[in-house]
């Protein structure tokens, strides 16, 4: 320990790369919080679809079910006409599609694609 004993190295984030770091969080959470809605409502309109596949008996049916589920879970992307309703080795099949459109900026969008069926999830819908 003489007068001449080596300075330690600090180390962390400096006050820059602090905020640096802030400003990137609250831009993931503020579009994660805007995206949460769209997921929300896929999350409706999927249940949704699994219940009247196993309601319903013909296509009118199944429409009529969906947009009264539609109308109690606030569901705005797909009504009940935009379903595709295919019969399958005597299964009702029921599909949707659609995107949802997440404004993030003035002229910035982030489009999320979603799409499913009961197909996807065999055990759920019962056979007519």
């Amino acid at each position: 320990m003489g007068p001449l004993a080596p300075v330690a190295r600090q180390r962390g984030l400096s006050l820059v790369g602090l905020i640096f770091v802030g400003v990137i969080v609250v831009i993931l959470l503020t579009i994660g919080m805007k995206v949460v809605p769209a997921l929300a409502e896929y999350l409706a309109i999927e249940r949704a679809v699994q219940k009247v596949a196993s309601e319903g008996s013909t296509v009118r049916d199944i429409r009529n079910a969906f947009d009264r589920y539609a109308t109690i879970d606030d569901i705005k992307s797909v009504s009940g006409k935009d379903l595709d309703i295919t019969k399958d080795a005597e299964r009702i099949i029921v599909s949707y599609s659609y995107s949802y459109s997440v404004p993030v900026l003035d002229n910035v969008r982030i489009v999320i694609d979603f799409s499913g069926s009961n197909r996807d999830h065999p055990g759920r819908a019962a056979q007519p």
